[in-house]
């Protein structure tokens, strides 16, 4: 059962919205401000988050950027009594799953929950990955700036230890990518690798996903289930988003790392794991440590030897390499003609920030290539932001305009499917029937 958070401070109206949406088999739990929603998704296993854009304590299309920083996995509805063309794109720029009107959409709201909560069953799905070889190795790499260069020879030289590796690094700046290449180079390279997003899971979830449980532990536990750790026994286990991870469940990992052994939930006694641990974050630990968010004992230990993943503004003369494989891969998968990049596009690529860093700038060469007729993208083929980098002042015509321009663009290459257009597009399937409306685009 799916469970959603209700921000909102109208009580009457939070209210009836939580007793039909209660009527769809969804836990329901409410805030009434921004404050007490972020302790709501700290302490419970929410999925999603239907909040109101208005709030005494700020606005939400600004807290779901914040918010999505720290809880990558859940889906933002944003819900707004007087909707803009300005604020939507920018609520689905800061990562919202949708933005609709109330009132105009109320009857759009159900469908809409059950479309978000697939997408984070499908999400969680994927937050875990247990295999015997890895995915990538150091030659699926690609860069030619020192600040790359230097990363792939400190990890290429500590693979084939059996150090623990911490791997520091913005989210999109490739730490998965490294850590398979690590184990892939590594002793243990036959040995199962298991990744978990440590993120995509509440504290309870995540310890038994690691630890595991015996039979009756809990209510629903039937039967005994492996954790993590024991199934990557012998061994590499990748820890990614570190950060976090509750503190209490800190103590637990502390142990495995000091002992090699563990306690699963509902046993008494310990079970005995040799494993090599490689762990991530975007988070500053040492902040987090100051703050008491995170073991600075357990910091040590993880901290066997670290690497500092560069952010893709620190390494721009890779942009054109990066963005010619992704290129190149999209060739292959829609076999189709290898298409290059103009100079003026390539100059704006550079001078972007790129806080979304490789992943996001993936998804714009492949918006890219769908938007343009020819065998080369143009700068007009590029996001709007990108095109006008450095320019703070937006005229909402013609983002307007640009912005339909796109949708039919997307629309003409997927023939017409509006899931598949919605994905590329990077916003949610309701959003995009409303702009087709909006926009009157057959």
């Amino acid at each position: 059962m799916s469970t959603i958070l209700i921000i909102d401070d109208e009580e009457k109206l939070r209210s009836l919205m939580a007793r039909i949406i209660a009527l769809e088999n969804f836990t329901v739990i409410e805030a009434a401000s921004l404050q007490a929603g972020l302790k709501k998704l700290t302490s419970q296993n929410i999925d999603v988050v239907l909040c109101d854009v208005k709030l005494p304590d700020g606005n939400g299309v600004d807290f779901v950027k914040q918010a999505k920083q720290q809880f990558q996995l859940i889906e933002f509805i944003l819900l707004t009594a007087y909707g803009n063309i300005t604020d939507g794109v920018q609520a689905i720029k800061n990562g919202a799953f949708d933005y609709i009107t109330k009132g105009d959409d109320n009857n759009k709201i159900i469908p809409l929950l059950h479309q978000a909560t697939e997408k984070v069953k499908a999400a969680k799905a994927k937050a875990v990955t247990i295999g015997s070889k890895s995915k990538y190795h150091f030659d699926n790499i690609i860069g030619q700036s020192s600040s790359i260069k230097n990363a792939i020879q400190l990890a290429q030289k500590i693979a084939a230890t059996d150090i623990n590796v911490l791997l520091l690094g913005e989210t999109g700046t490739g730490k998965e990518v490294f850590a398979n290449a690590i184990h892939a180079n590594s002793k243990k390279n036959n040995q199962a690798f298991i990744a978990i997003n440590c993120s995509a899971f509440s504290k309870d979830l995540l310890e038994g996903e690691l630890f595991g449980h015996k039979a009756g532990a809990y209510t629903g536990a039937a039967k005994d289930k492996k954790g993590l750790i024991e199934l990557a026994n012998n061994g590499t286990l990748f820890l990614d988003e570190i950060g976090e991870m509750n503190i209490d469940l800190q103590a637990k990992l502390l142990r495995v790392l000091e002992n090699g052994e563990f306690i699963k939930l509902g046993d008494e006694k310990t079970t005995k794991v040799n494993i090599r641990i490689i762990a991530a974050t975007n988070r500053k630990l040492t902040e987090e440590i100051t703050k008491g968010r995170f073991r600075e004992d357990l910091f040590y230990r993880l901290n066997g030897f670290t690497i500092h993943l560069p952010a893709l503004k620190e390494r721009k003369e890779d942009i054109g390499l990066l963005a010619h494989y992704f290129l190149t891969m999209y060739a292959s998968k829609h076999q189709s003609a290898l298409l290059h990049i103009s100079s003026n596009a390539l100059q704006a690529l550079q001078q972007h920030e790129w806080k979304g860093n490789i992943r996001e700038l993936k998804n714009v060469i492949e918006r890219a290539a769908i938007l343009t007729d020819g065998k080369e993208i143009l700068k007009e083929h590029l996001p709007y932001e990108l095109q006008h980098t450095g320019n703070n002042t937006t005229d909402s015509l013609l983002l307007a305009a640009i912005e339909k321009q796109h949708i039919q663009k997307v629309l003409q290459h997927t023939k017409g499917n509006k899931t598949e257009t919605a994905r590329l597009l990077g916003i949610g399937l309701t959003t995009l029937y409303r702009k087709i409306e909006e926009y009157q685009i057959n």
